[in-house]
């Protein structure tokens, strides 16, 4: 509710910056000039998150943080439908064939290659 809230203050924030730029459309989630967000605007300031953040900033997309979050709860032993209902898919396929990666297996199996290598 935090975050709602001030979330809320942000288009009036914006409205004074972009001052004669402003485009009012009622919006929730807004451009700094009032207008729809495109993938653009989403994939640049996601970008500035994950930099601040830290980490390699054109490694990490909207997209993949989408794979994660399905592998992760696929791993977590949530059920295929629930994870496709989730994420918006009508069905499981999609869910189980383009976007679910079993990310315990690989980390296990890079595990053990390393203790190979080093022991």
């Amino acid at each position: 509710m935090e975050a709602l809230r001030a979330h809320r203050a942000q288009p009036l924030q914006d409205k004074g910056d972009a001052g004669k730029r402003w485009e009012e459309h009622g919006l929730v989630f807004a451009s700094a000039v009032g207008t729809p967000l495109d993938a653009h605007d989403i994939r640049r300031s996601f970008r500035q998150i994950v930099k601040a953040a830290g980490l390699p900033p054109y490694y990490w997309t909207p997209l993949e943080m989408r794979h994660s979050f399905v592998s992760l709860l696929s791993d977590s032993g949530v059920p295929l439908e629930d994870i496709a209902r989730l994420v918006g898919h009508s069905g499981t396929a999609v869910t189980e064939t383009v976007y679910r990666k079993q990310i315990r297996p690989v980390l296990l199996q890079g595990a053990e290659a390393m203790d190979r290598i080093f022991t």
